[in-house]
């Protein structure tokens, strides 16, 4: 294994990532942060250079201080050669199955790969299946024209992170909410605001370049709140240059039917996985 630290190749390994879109999407998405400041201090993994079969990015082993935060402890994995991503993942010095972890990827030998690879480790893990949806150019929407009597855009800081973390169905812990406050200072977020001023609806994005965690507070909805700031969102990422990607539950109809009537996403033909693994449960 190598991890790449020239900017010259990452930069390469980006526009290889990008030829290939939308299968690449998390990946492509992490090395796209990578190579524009990263904020969230990550790093690539390739089996091989130039001609890799698998690659990883992962947080830089300094960033995540705490062997049980899978929150923080964030990695996302793509190959061309199911083999070789599966030595990679077995790699002790590219995943560290000691420590708590998370993995995404939308290809479905990724889950199968991992999954073996737990259960040979005895290790504890939980799935999540997702939707991967896609917007081909939330541009041509105009989401920062909303006018409404009841609701504004606002920005989101620190002081919303216990909101958004009480709400959040995977969340509601001390790691949680400090994956949330990170993902609210370093990276772009979209929310709207009741007439006082209170939070109301939201969606963040993620190191993956992934828009996530949209939640609309029961007593605002009905009003087409996750809508706007959704597209608002996305209309944010692809004005930096990223692919506008995100994930719905599957037996959420709901939220399918927004995203796709009232937002004008695309459904992808792959499940967006979501793996977490904890060791020494």
């Amino acid at each position: 294994m190598l991890i790449l630290t020239c900017a010259t190749k990452l930069q390469l390994l980006e526009r290889v990532l990008q030829k290939s879109l939308p299968q690449t999407l998390p990946v492509c998405g992490a090395v796209m942060h990578i190579n524009r400041g990263n904020p969230a201090q990550h790093e690539v993994v390739v089996d091989s250079w130039p001609k890799f079969k698998a690659v990883l990015t992962r947080p830089r082993s300094e960033v995540v201080k705490d062997n049980g935060d899978c929150y923080a402890n964030l990695h996302a994995a793509f190959y061309w050669d199911i083999d070789a991503c599966q030595s990679l993942l077995e790699n002790t010095e590219a995943i560290d199955w000691r420590r708590a972890f998370q993995l995404q990827g939308l290809q479905d030998g990724l889950y199968n790969v991992s999954k073996s690879i737990a259960e040979a480790r005895r290790i504890e893990w939980k799935p999540y299946f997702y939707q991967a949806v896609l917007h081909p150019d939330p541009s041509t929407c105009c989401p920062s024209q909303f006018k409404s009597d009841l609701f504004h855009f606002g920005t989101l800081n620190s002081s919303h992170a216990v909101l958004i973390n009480e709400t959040w169905s995977i969340g509601g812990n001390d790691r949680s909410l400090r994956y949330l406050n990170g993902l609210i200072c370093k990276f772009p977020s979209a929310c709207l605001l009741d007439k006082e001023g209170q939070l109301a609806s939201w969606t963040l994005s993620d190191p993956l370049a992934c828009l996530t965690h949209s939640y609309t507070l029961p007593q605002y909805r009905g009003h087409r709140c996750n809508a706007v700031v959704g597209l608002e969102a996305a209309r944010k990422m692809y004005a930096k240059g990223f692919p506008a990607y995100g994930g719905v539950l599957p037996d959420n109809k709901a939220a399918k039917q927004g995203l796709m009537k009232y937002q004008g996403f695309h459904t992808l033909p792959f499940t967006k996985y979501t793996l977490f693994f904890t060791p020494g449960c």
